[in-house]
């Protein structure tokens, strides 16, 4: 059994997305570092991007339920499963669980690396981090080229990261190309964390701000993304995929199209 069934979830257009806590996250990470030499681990974010996205890609939906950890990304995706499982939920956007997982680093002396980004953003998200948490340790970094890599850059890249042993990785490749990578490398790279970052490594890096506290809160960060420098990438994703979530949303609560749970065909390891 998946160590998410252990939560209470609620199925967003064919994702279980769990109602969890960072104690449950840092319990979790705890007993999985204990095996460094097990397959690494995988916690899954979910928003109406990603459960857009899956509903549409069987593939996708697949990765995302197979993932050691589901948690929300998106206070309205928070509000719902409070509401309706009747549990306590944080939000598990990828910065704050950077930043939760960095300051817990303080006691438990997790080690990190980062996977992703353009080199010069790459550059600088290392030294923000540093510079804000002076104590945590980032064993390695990679910026790997826009193509897909050879067999041999891969393998040089999984024996490295082995070899450096680290206990998060941080990938940011984007939405979905980071949870392919995940899935295609958490048996390849051994006793690691894996926690897919997307525009943490813009956020961190200096490339864009990320939105006031009480924004966020108020669950409409997307929409102050969507009037940063990135409008041109991001208005389709929120305001026609926000659309079509919503529809089928409506429609699968409604009762109209049975959407069950994808997990069959994908496991952990690749395709």
């Amino acid at each position: 059994m998946a160590q998410n069934r252990k939560f209470k979830s609620f199925n967003f257009l064919g994702v279980d997305v769990c109602a969890l806590t960072y104690g449950d996250l840092f319990k979790s990470v705890d007993t999985w570092l204990k095996d460094k030499e097990s397959r690494s681990h995988h916690i899954s974010i979910i928003n109406a991007y990603c459960s857009t996205l899956a509903f549409k890609n069987l593939r996708l939906a697949e990765i995302y339920n197979k993932a050691d950890l589901i948690g929300p990304d998106g206070m309205p995706f928070v509000y719902w499963l409070k509401l309706f499982l009747g549990k306590p939920c944080d939000q598990f956007d990828a910065s704050s669980i950077l930043i939760k997982l960095a300051e817990k680093a303080k006691k438990t002396n997790y080690t990190f690396y980062l996977y992703g980004g353009y080199p010069v953003v790459l550059e600088n998200m290392k030294k923000n981090i540093e510079t804000q948490y002076p104590y945590i340790k980032i064993v390695g970094c990679m910026s790997p080229p826009f193509r897909v890599l050879t067999e041999g850059e891969d393998r040089k890249i999984c024996e490295e990261i082995n070899r450096l042993k680290p206990d998060i990785i941080c990938v940011g490749l984007g939405t979905p190309k980071q949870d392919y990578w995940i899935n295609e490398h958490i048996t390849k790279i051994k006793g690691s964390v894996m926690v897919p970052c997307g525009a943490i490594f813009d956020f961190f890096g200096g490339r864009i701000k990320r939105a006031p506290g009480f924004i966020s809160k108020m669950g409409i960060e997307w929409l102050y993304r969507l009037f940063s420098k990135d409008f041109k990438r991001l208005w389709y994703r929120y305001t026609v995929l926000n659309i079509v979530f919503l529809w089928n949303f409506f429609l699968q609560l409604s009762g109209i199209k049975r959407i069950k749970e994808k997990t069959k065909k994908v496991d952990k390891g690749g395709l």
